[in-house]
């Protein structure tokens, strides 16, 4: 069951709060130049193309379309003013698009002005506040953040008010290969599933796992047993240097080996302990040591 998603980050809040990028501090003319909710033609509004999100299920769009027929639009999206009557989409896309199936020719709209940069961020965090992101889009979002609006892991837990570590935990999934990032984005894994899997370095063992996890259906913590199985080290037993026996030595154990009859072992090391096995294979031959020894 999905945990309801904290509200929009400080960030996002700081930018739309702004005097900077409220209308009402700009001179742009047009119809709607007041900084409140105005009724905006749906033709006059483009889409965002800093838009994070490319993909909209259409089922969902449909249901939202239905429930916006019967309770109009609750909260409305944000444009910005690019000139004269024209408009463009900053967040709410999802309801832009519900409200078109729905048959609406407006929309209520807050309506800003930001630059590119802040439009890019305003959109970025906006999305990642959705409820029904997968993590590869949430991954996403956080690296566009990162590098297209300048800011350190840090600064984004600052702006949008989530511990860096998860962050981090995001980032690191856009590292995995590309046919377990659509896995992700097909609901064929979960996050979990993925994140055991960052722990293997092979990409090959890595995607013969992922067919394991979507073939059998294996839960998480059998795709975590199986990672630590992979990666646990070998045990590396130590040999022991086998350290020739001076010469003297090796004339010893060949007399013995002639004197018994039998092959005879000699083991020395380098302080001067060691052993000497004798070796029988009968109660006759045993007999025939001792007897040796007994003269």
């Amino acid at each position: 069951m999905k945990t309801k998603k904290a509200a929009l980050g400080r960030g996002l809040s700081a930018i739309l709060e702004s005097p900077e990028t409220d209308i009402t501090s700009k001179d742009i003319s047009g119809n709607y130049v007041v900084g409140a909710i105005a009724n905006i033609a749906l033709e006059k509004i483009e889409i965002n193309p800093f838009q994070p999100r490319n993909n909209f299920e259409k089922n969902s769009l449909i249901e939202l379309a239905d429930s916006i027929k019967e309770q109009g639009i609750i909260q409305p999206i944000t444009v910005r003013k690019l000139g004269y009557d024209k408009y463009q989409l900053i967040s709410g896309e999802r309801r832009y698009r519900a409200a078109k199936i729905a048959g609406f020719k407006d929309i209520p709209a807050f309506i800003r002005v930001a630059n590119d940069e802040q439009m890019l961020e305003m959109s970025l965090i906006e999305n990642i506040h959705r409820e029904d992101l997968n993590s590869i889009e949430i991954a996403i979002s956080y690296q566009r953040l990162i590098e297209e609006c300048k800011l350190t892991q840090e600064k984004l837990s600052e702006r949008i008010g989530i511990n860096r570590s998860t962050i981090a935990n995001f980032l690191r999934l856009l590292k995995l290969p590309a046919e377990i990032q659509i896995a992700i984005r097909d609901n064929q894994i979960t996050t979990g599933h993925a994140r055991a899997l960052i722990n293997i370095d092979n990409v090959n063992t890595q995607l013969k796992i992922l067919k394991d996890i979507i073939d059998k259906n294996l839960s998480v913590r059998e795709v975590e047993q199986i990672v630590r199985h992979t990666t646990k080290p070998q045990k590396i037993t130590k040999k022991h240097l086998h350290i020739p026996l001076p010469l003297k030595y090796e004339k010893i154990k060949e007399n013995l080996n002639n004197q018994f009859n039998t092959p005879i072992e000699l083991k020395r090391n380098n302080k001067g302990k060691g052993s000497i096995v004798i070796q029988f294979k009968t109660d006759e031959e045993l007999e025939k040591i001792l007897s040796i020894f007994e003269k």
